[in-house]
């Protein structure tokens, strides 16, 4: 019997997880099938619902659900704890059990890349900024929104230090941290942020690599784009559902096709 695996959000059909995932399932030889289901905030609970009985093997929850899916699922492990934020679902003794791979994933990829350990300015306010500020609570970090309000009480949530500065405002030595939707349809960061940055990770990815990080290659620092971190974070995923490596050379692979880069 096939395995139904699911990403959902809203809106969610620009997503490339299906065809990550499914290139995964495939490599490894598991008889399962991934798609994209547009779910509304509302619908939220059918989804946990559906993992509990069995309709659904697992999912992936992406923007703008992170935050209530962490109030829905029945128990939180992991860094999921950390962010109040959950990405990835999994069944473990009857329960819908809810973590966070995004978390992990930055990290990985901040050590892969070898960027900066010494500031970050991380740009945003949901559930990306919330794992973003969560996995570089170590460092030196400063923060950003175009909600001042919303990002105080995101810091206050998650009790981590950082630094708030005013949105657009530029950190000189800081890795700009990406963590809001712009890029996705082509846009490019407020001018100024990274001509003196040490070094940027962007969560969003589009059809093209985003304005922020052909920039950032022009300025010919370390980069992670949105691709790595979406790999990365599905990798982790792939494993906490099946148990076994994930294949990443694979799953980058068919993000690159996908997305046509």
């Amino acid at each position: 019997m096939t395995d139904l695996y699911a990403v959902v959000g809203d809106p969610v059909s620009h997503s490339l997880s299906p065809a990550i995932q499914q290139a995964a399932f495939d490599a490894a030889g598991i008889d399962a099938k991934y798609s994209a289901i547009r779910v509304v905030r509302e619908d939220l609970p059918d989804v946990v619902d559906d993992v509990r009985v069995g309709r659904l093997s697992g999912a992936n929850v992406t923007m703008p659900h992170k935050h209530q899916m962490f109030e829905l699922v029945d128990r939180v492990e992991g860094d999921a704890v950390l962010a109040e934020s959950v990405n990835t679902l999994v069944l473990a003794g009857g329960e819908v059990v809810g973590l966070s791979t995004d978390i992990s994933a930055i990290q990985a990829e901040w050590s892969r890349k070898e960027l900066p350990v010494g500031s970050a300015l991380v740009l945003g306010s949901g559930g990306a900024a919330a794992a973003a500020l969560v996995a570089l609570s170590g460092m030196e970090v400063f923060a950003s929104a175009r909600s001042r309000v919303h990002l105080e009480e995101l810091l206050v949530r998650l009790g981590v230090p950082a630094t708030v500065v005013p949105w657009a405002t530029p950190v000189p030595g800081a890795v700009v941290v990406n963590a809001t939707p712009i890029g996705m349809k082509n846009e490019a960061l407020p001018a100024g942020l990274l001509a003196e940055s040490d070094g940027l990770f962007d969560m969003a990815y589009g059809p093209l690599p985003t304005p922020a990080v052909v920039s950032a290659r022009a300025l010919a620092v370390p980069v992670v784009d949105g691709l790595d971190m979406l790999v990365a974070q599905a990798a982790l995923s792939f494993e906490a559902w099946t148990g076994q490596p994930s294949p990443l050379d694979v799953m980058l692979e068919a993000a690159q096709i996908a997305q046509g880069w």
